[in-house]
């Protein structure tokens, strides 16, 4: 079994996706289930979870609707506006629904850089225990200090760091996200996702030996029960097809033993996201 624990879906429209520049035509596009399937099928992969791409609770609407109608999709990382104070009524509503799995806020978007450590966003974090869900850190390098605090501050929140952190793979640079790494991996509510490697690195001329470094802190920091695959689609064919990507962690994982190959293909987002998998 391999899950993709990291996907995106869209009907592309300008005013929503404006960070898609005029370098990312690729992804000018709609993004549909249908899509995905085919995807999915060539590598492998029997189940996923899909991840917010903007900042409304009609895109999470809508993407927990795409999981009712498709069974592949395992799970809903949504967004909701974890300051507002309608924040209880919304996940009252959305998280009946049991494909909501987890929440995101895209903090590196954000100017303040200590966005995440205001006192109304960490009240909207304190809320999500009692709906048993998820967050996901979508950072960059810069802010792993902060998100240190937050892991911190809520021990029993699980939460989960996208794409390595985002660290400066094209320069090369491993410090100081390297130390800020081990310090976020010995919490042992934090977890992190094999991800978005190759948008971080040189789209056009990136090879294997360039994510291997990257790779091997996190399984170094966090250990093969705290880190999972995902995909990063289709933000990823900035610089790699889908297949070419999910290639990339199973040969990095190749020469562990096959119950910590298993932990990492799927083992792991099952446990960490409490996905339904139907026998």
């Amino acid at each position: 079994m391999i899950i993709d624990a990291h996907h995106h879906l869209w009907k592309f429209n300008t005013q929503d996706y404006g960070w898609m520049d005029n370098s990312m035509t690729i992804l000018q596009s709609d993004y549909l289930p249908d899509d995905l399937e085919a995807e999915l099928k060539s590598s492998g992969v029997s189940g996923t979870v899909v991840v917010q791409a903007r900042q409304s609770l009609e895109e999470t609407r809508w993407l927990l609707e795409q999981a009712d109608q498709y069974s592949f999709i395992l799970g809903v990382v949504g967004w909701f506006d974890l300051r507002s104070s309608g924040l209880k009524n919304q996940l009252e509503e959305l998280a009946a629904n049991p494909k909501l799995v987890g929440v995101r806020h895209v903090i590196h978007d954000e100017e303040d850089d200590d966005f995440m450590l205001r006192s109304d966003f960490m009240q909207g974090i304190a809320q999500l225990g009692a709906y048993d869900l998820s967050y996901d850190l979508l950072l960059q390098p810069i802010h792993l200090k902060r998100a240190i605090k937050l892991v911190k501050t809520f021990p029993k929140q699980r939460f989960v760091l996208d794409h390595l952190g985002k660290p400066l793979i094209k320069a090369g640079l491993m410090q100081p996200w390297r130390s800020d790494i081990a310090r976020l991996a010995s919490h042992p509510n934090v977890w992190c996702k094999l991800s978005g490697m190759v948008t971080e690195a040189d789209h056009k001329q990136w090879q294997y030996k360039d994510l291997l470094p990257y790779m091997e802190v996190i399984l170094e920091s966090f250990g093969p029960e705290w880190v999972m695959l995902g995909s990063d689609w289709p933000v990823c064919r900035l610089a790699a097809g889908y297949s070419e990507v999910m290639k990339i962690v199973q040969q990095f994982i190749e020469t562990l033993n096959p119950r910590d190959q298993e932990k990492i293909l799927y083992q792991n987002a099952i446990d960490f996201y409490q996905l339904k998998i139907e026998n």
